[in-house]
C-alpha cells in the first residue's frame, strides 16, 4: 500500500473532541490496554497531529502522529498500530494486507497489544519482494501458536529479530530492534519500492525456506545508540548553528532577527533525514540557546523590542567557527519527487512567443505563416520590416515613418483611427503588432523537450488570507507550472517555518493544487523560490507582502 509514491493531503493538530474520540476508539479496538497505557499512547496535552494521505491507488489513510512519531493509522474505518510486519489472518493462510508505516514505536511500547508470530529472517527477504506469508513460513514455538483469538481478518504482527530490510513489494519491514526517535518526522514522506516478483514463485520459495533445517534462531539485534535523545538534539543544534554562521550568514545580513536566523538559516543546514527540534534539546527555547552562545562570545544578541531579538554581531574568528567543517551539501530542499527518484530542481527556461490570430493572417501570409503560427519576437519584427520594404511603404521624406496600406490599416489601427491615421513611427508600428498578436510561451525543463503553450505565463501567486481570531495564512498557487511539486514545497516550508501546512485543490482549477502555510511566511518563500530554486523574480507575484522587520507576522 505504501510501496509506491503517495500524496499528503493535510497535516493538522487534532481537536480536543477528536482526541477524546480517538481514545474511545483505541479502548474499543485494543481492550488489553489499561487506562494509564491509553493516556500514555494518546496524551491529553502533548502535540498530536492528524495526517491525511492518499495512496497511489486512491486509498485514504489517516495517520495519528504524537511528538513527530506515527503511533496509529486508520484505514477503511479500522484502527491499526504502527509496528512490526502486521498481517491479517485468512482462513487457511497468512497474507500480507498492510504493513506498518515508518517506525515500530507503538508495538515496541506495547508488545502484547496484538497476537505475535515468529518467522525466519530469510523468509522476510521474500516478503519484501511482495510474497505472501504461508503457514509453513511461521515458526511454531514449543508451546504452540498464540492462544489469543485470531479470527479471519483479525490483526496480528509477525516478529523476527533480524528484520532490518528496505521495502520493495507490498509494504515496509521495520527494524526489529527499538529504534531512536523519528528524525525524519512526518515532513518528508517518501517510500522507495519496486513491484514484487511473481507471487506463486515466491510462495514456492517460501515453502523451501521453511523446510530448511539450517534456518534456526535469529542473530541478536544491534545495541541502540548510547546517546540520549536530548544529547543527540543538542549535538544537532550546535552543528546546524555553526554551519549556518559559517556558510549562510554574511556580515551584510546583520542585524538579523533570531526568528529569521532559525527559520531561513539554521533549519536549512539540518542534514538530510534528520529534523531539528529545539524543544527536545536541553535548551528548550531558541532564546536560551542563543544566550548560551553569547556567553561563549560567539554571537551578540540584542533585544530590539519586547519579545523581538536580533543577532547584531558574530565573532567570525572564534575557534568554534573556524574549526567547524561544513558537511557535504544535501540536495533535499531543492529536489522534486519524480517517480521513485529524486532529482535536483532546475528552474525552467521560459521564452515568450506570439501566435498569429485570424485578424492578422493577411499581414503574415506573405512570409508563409498562417493562422495559429507561433513566432518569436525577433521573427515578428523581421516579418514586419520585410513587409514594409517589399511594399515600398517607408516614407520618402521621413524614413522613421511607415505609410499604412489597407492591410496594415486593418491589422494595426482601431476603428476610430482608420480614417485619420495614415502613417506610424517604426517603434509604434512594431509595438502595435506585438500587442495585436495572441500571447504564447515556450517552457523548457532540464533534460526535456520544449513545450509550447498558448496564453500568458501565469506567475507563482503568493497571497495572504485572514482566518478566525485574526490569524493570517499564506497561500501559494501555480507551482506546477514551474515544475515544482506542491507537496514537496509544503514539506520544506513546514520545516523552515515550523508552522502547519496543508495542500488543497486551487479554487477554479481542478488539476492544480495550492499550498497553505500558517502565518505570514512570505519571507521564507522569497528565500526558497529566489535564492534556492533560482526562479526569476518576474515570475513571482506577492513578495512585497512580506512582514516588515520588527513587526509581528
Amino acid at each position: 500500500m505504501f510501496a509506491k509514491a503517495f500524496r499528503v493531503k493535510s497535516n493538522t493538530a487534532i481537536k480536543g473532541s477528536d482526541r477524546r474520540k480517538l481514545r474511545a476508539d483505541v479502548t474499543a479496538t485494543f481492550p488489553t490496554l489499561g487506562t494509564d497505557q491509553i493516556s500514555e499512547l494518546v496524551p491529553g496535552k502533548e502535540e498530536l497531529n492528524v495526517v491525511k494521505l492518499y495512496t497511489h491507488r486512491g486509498e485514504v489513510v489517516t495517520v495519528y502522529v504524537s511528538g513527530g512519531n506515527p503511533i496509529l493509522f486508520e484505514l477503511e474505518k479500522n484502527l491499526y498500530p504502527t509496528g512490526k510486519v502486521t498481517l491479517v489472518i485468512g482462513l487457511l493462510a497468512v497474507s500480507i494486507f498492510w504493513v506498518s508505516l515508518w517506525a515500530v514505536y507503538t508495538l515496541w511500547s506495547y508488545p502484547d497489544l496484538l497476537p505475535t508470530f515468529t518467522t525466519w529472517p530469510l523468509v522476510l527477504e521474500k516478503l519484501v519482494g511482495g510474497a505472501d506469508l504461508m503457514l509453513p513460513g511461521v515458526v511454531v514455538p514449543p508451546a504452540g501458536l498464540p492462544q489469543s483469538p485470531c479470527c479471519r481478518w483479525s490483526c496480528c504482527h509477525v516478529h523476527s529479530p533480524d528484520a532490518d530490510i528496505r521495502p520493495k513489494g507490498k509494504g515496509l519491514l521495520c527494524a526489529a530492534h527499538p529504534p531512536g526517535p523519528l528524525v525524519g518526522d512526518m515532513r518528508r514522506l517518501t517510500l522507495e519500492g519496486e513491484e514484487g516478483e511473481n507471487r506463486a514463485a515466491q510462495q514456492t520459495s517460501l515453502s523451501e525456506v521453511s523446510e530448511d533445517p539450517s534456518i534456526s534462531s535469529p542473530t541478536p539485534p544491534d545495541p541502540p545508540d548510547s546517546k540520549t535523545l536530548q544529547e543527540q538534539m543538542d549535538e544537532l543544534l550546535h552543528q546546524c548553528f555553526l554551519h549556518a554562521l559559517k556558510s549562510r550568514v554574511k556580515k551584510a545580513d546583520l542585524p538579523l532577527l533570531t526568528s529569521t536566523f532559525l527559520g531561513s538559516h539554521v533549519f536549512s543546514c539540518c542534514p538530510e533525514g534528520q529534523q531539528l527540534d529545539i524543544k527536545k534539546s536541553s535548551y528548550k527555547k531558541l532564546s536560551k540557546f542563543l544566550q548560551h552562545m553569547q556567553q561563549e562570545q560567539i554571537i551578540q544578541v540584542k533585544e530590539l523590542s519586547k519579545g523581538v531579538e536580533s543577532i547584531v554581531a558574530v565573532a567570525w574568528k572564534h575557534p568554534r567557527i573556524t574549526s567547524f567543517v561544513i558537511p557535504e551539501p544535501s540536495p533535499t530542499s531543492q529536489t522534486v519527487q519524480e517517480g521513485s527518484r529524486e532529482q535536483p530542481y532546475h528552474p525552467p527556461d521560459i521564452k515568450p512567443l506570439y501566435c498569429v490570430p485570424a485578424s492578422m493572417t493577411l499581414l503574415f501570409q506573405e512570409s508563409g505563416h498562417k493562422k495559429g503560427s507561433v513566432l518569436e519576437g525577433g521573427e515578428v519584427r523581421k516579418i514586419i520590416i520585410d513587409y514594409v520594404k517589399n511594399n515600398d511603404l517607408v516614407d520618402a521624406n521621413n524614413k522613421n515613418l511607415v505609410k499604412l496600406d489597407p492591410i496594415l490599416c486593418d491589422c494595426m489601427l482601431e476603428k476610430n483611427e482608420q480614417h485619420t491615421v495614415v502613417k506610424l513611427p517604426w517603434d509604434s508600428l512594431l509595438t502595435r503588432c506585438l500587442e495585436k498578436l495572441q500571447p504564447a510561451y515556450q517552457v523548457t525543463f532540464s533534460g526535456q523537450e520544449p513545450i509550447v503553450k498558448k496564453g500568458k505565463v501565469w506567475p507563482i501567486d503568493i497571497t495572504l488570507a485572514q482566518r478566525a481570531s485574526n490569524k493570517k495564512v499564506t497561500m501559494v498557487r501555480n507551482l506546477e507550472a514551474y515544475g515544482l511539486d506542491p507537496c514537496s514545497v509544503a514539506a520544506v516550508l513546514q520545516q523552515r517555518c515550523q508552522a502547519s501546512t496543508t495542500v488543497t485543490s486551487a479554487p477554479g482549477a481542478k488539476d492544480r493544487l495550492q499550498v497553505q502555510v500558517q502565518g505570514n511566511q512570505i519571507h521564507h518563500l522569497s528565500r526558497l523560490l529566489l535564492d534556492e530554486y533560482q526562479l526569476p523574480r518576474k515570475y513571482i507575484q506577492g513578495l512585497e507582502k512580506a512582514p516588515k522587520p520588527g513587526k509581528k507576522k
